[in-house]
């Protein structure tokens, strides 16, 4: 059975946008922190196993629900793709706008490794923003003729990505987790560089209309 990769400079520029949204501090990665913080590098590399585990959740079903709309229409594919270029510019835009200071608690209660593996995967699976990323993102790089697969494929290398940046951030949040937490100025960085990213990447979808040869 071939397998159809997706073009060279599709893949390149989602590993770029993969890695550049994952290295800036989100919702999970503070949860990562906190965990390496409380209770040490081992609590918070079982923390990236479990909010890894929530991503892969929501790419299947992602790569379920888009594989089905593709195989009913190419036009609604296109669609869901200009869509999800939207979503992306409208994410960095009210990343921009919100001001609001996002901190984990520094007194957060011990829990066993169990019990943090299955936060990590309760922390990705019912957040819905999770799954409207992966909505809006992996159309981006794939082609409606081999979608399945190919979106499957920049799932996976996703999940990989993440899990090695944020085992990045599970390694030195026993040491240094504290400067990412509660830093007005970090967080401002944080906000302007994320919602840079979200703009870029939308608008850049959009102006590269549906990606056919």
């Amino acid at each position: 059975m071939e397998l159809h990769l997706p073009e060279l400079h599709k893949l390149i520029l989602f590993i770029g946008a993969s890695i550049v949204m994952l290295v800036v501090p989100g919702p999970a990665v503070l949860f990562i922190v906190a965990r390496g913080i409380s209770q040490g590098r081992l609590a918070a590399f079982v923390s990236v196993l479990g909010v890894a585990l929530g991503s892969l959740f929501h790419v299947v079903a992602a790569v379920a629900g888009l594989s089905a709309l593709v195989t009913s229409s190419v036009l609604a594919f296109s669609i869901v793709k200009y869509v999800g270029a939207a979503y992306l510019i409208y994410l960095g835009v009210m990343t921009l706008l919100n001001k609001r200071r996002t901190t984990a608690d520094p007194k957060i209660e011990s829990k066993s490794l169990r019990r943090l593996f299955v936060d990590g995967i309760v922390v990705n699976v019912l957040n819905p923003k999770t799954a409207l990323f992966f909505l809006a993102f992996l159309p981006q790089f794939a082609d409606a003729a081999h979608f399945t697969e190919q979106a499957l494929l920049l799932g996976a290398v996703f999940v990989v990505l993440a899990i090695v940046s944020d085992g990045t951030y599970a390694m030195i949040s026993g040491s240094f987790g504290h400067i990412l937490r509660g830093q007005p100025r970090f967080l401002t960085a944080q906000r302007w560089f994320t919602g840079g990213v979200f703009i870029g990447l939308g608008a850049l979808t959009a102006l590269s209309g549906n990606g056919k040869k």
